[in-house]
């Protein structure tokens, strides 16, 4: 599963990130980092940016980004 099809309330763990180049590197700098825990607080009216919770601050990403980040469900 990747992040982008995450509902929200629903809490993950980030297993791998994708992309290439300058946009890992930019959302591994941003802690979205693997065996992360990440809450999805609220997706905008469009779809499009998705509101996390990680590591104790709020994160907006496009869908695009959270599209390359593989997830589990935080229970397994």
């Amino acid at each position: 599963m990747v992040l982008s099809d995450v509902l929200p309330g629903e809490t993950v763990r980030i297993v791998s990130v994708g992309g290439e180049g300058a946009l890992r590197r930019r959302l591994l700098d941003m802690g979205l980092t693997p065996r992360t825990t990440v809450l999805v607080r609220k997706i905008a009216p469009m779809g499009d940016p998705i509101e996390l919770c990680l590591r104790g601050y709020e994160l907006t990403i496009r869908l695009d980004d959270a599209a390359k980040i593989q997830v589990t469900d935080e229970k397994e």
